[in-house]
């Protein structure tokens, strides 16, 4: 494989950076933002130094011919000592906006409005476009932007309520994503072949045997207040052997179809998310040339943790060290991202 073909630039304000000791690139189904950290350091030339990488500067990160990063600069400290200098680029997509600036929107409540529409509303406050992957879901009865919240803190109450995942794409776009869109990997990951490290903790410290789903739906003409004001429903994992109960409050206004959904999608997703398992491979990409992506599905043949099977890539991490450049994955069940899981069924 061509040594360019895994060659890091970093691109600010139309000029090319290269040369990286150091590189760590992350993109996450259940992040909102990639993000990247590149270092360099060189010896003292007797020169000024010029700093034209600045916070704040738009930039694109590419791998080779592949751009994997569409954001901005945020951090850039420089740090020297008598023999050498010392210069760090830290960064994220575009996306980040959402994440850490306010919700604001006019009007600040939306009535009977598919989820796309609110989040496109949400998001273009921002100057953000969102790509949808997902089918069109329930029109919600009132969504209102609580004073204070961030974009994403007001986007997170509709994708949890409608089991969603969104995340950012290599363009800096949100994506309200279908898990598995990205395809399938050509590689498997295979004890003995391939895998450097596994790392699986099996924390079922939040998996439980019934999940129960409580909310309010506000009365209308043709339902009374008292008839709808209480919905509530419930789920169980017949897998799991002693009971262990819990409650999940909605604050979003809840319909009883809404929350049975919910029910079942909590019993699946914190299952496996408690099998969740991180791989470390050498290299960043696959024998075919392609780049190890997120929210692919790729087969594991690992007999120590008794898996084989698909798994879903939820996230992936692109790194470059001394020891040469590694990429850590972060693998699930598919039906832990699925958001219509098929309920448990009693053995």
């Amino acid at each position: 494989m061509n040594e360019m073909d895994n060659h890091v630039t970093l691109t600010v304000n139309n000029m090319e950076y290269g040369g990286w000791k150091s590189v760590e690139i992350t993109a996450d189904l259940e992040r909102q933002f990639r993000t990247f950290k590149l270092d360099i350091t060189w010896q003292w030339p007797g020169q000024a130094v010029s700093k034209p990488i600045k916070p704040g500067d738009p930039c694109e990160v590419k791998i080779g011919k592949d751009l994997v990063l569409t954001g901005y600069v945020f951090k850039a400290p420089i740090r020297y000592d008598g023999r050498q200098i010392s210069l760090t680029i830290e960064g994220s997509s575009k996306t980040q906006d959402l994440v850490d600036c306010a919700a604001r929107n006019l009007p600040s409540q939306w009535q009977q409005q598919p989820l796309l529409t609110i989040v496109r509303d949400l998001a273009s406050e921002y100057g953000l476009w969102v790509v949808n992957e997902i089918s069109d879901t329930t029109r919600l009865t009132k969504h209102t932007i609580v004073p204070g919240e961030t974009a994403f803190q007001s986007i997170d109450r509709l994708l949890s309520l409608l089991r969603v995942f969104s995340t950012d794409n290599e363009l800096g776009q949100l994506v309200l994503a279908k898990p598995g869109s990205g395809g399938r990997a050509s590689d498997a990951l295979e004890l003995g072949k391939n895998i450097l490290s596994a790392n699986a903790p099996m924390d079922f410290s939040q998996v439980f045997s019934e999940y129960r789903v409580i909310g309010q739906q506000k009365g209308s003409d043709a339902k009374s207040g008292a008839a709808v004001s209480e919905v509530e429903s419930t789920a169980a994992d017949l897998s799991f052997k002693r009971r262990r109960t819990t409650v999940i409050n909605e604050g979003t206004q809840l319909t009883f179809e809404l929350a049975q959904q919910r029910a079942q999608w909590e019993s699946a997703t914190r299952m496996g998310r408690a099998q969740t398992t991180t791989y470390q491979v050498q290299g960043w990409r696959q024998s075919n040339g392609d780049l190890w992506r997120h929210n692919t599905l790729v087969k594991v043949k690992d007999p120590v943790l008794d898996f084989d099977g698909d798994m879903l890539i939820s996230k992936v991490t692109y790194s470059l060290s001394a020891q040469g450049s590694v990429t850590t994955l972060q693998v699930a069940p598919p039906h832990t991202f699925d958001p219509d899981p098929t309920p448990p069924k009693k053995t």
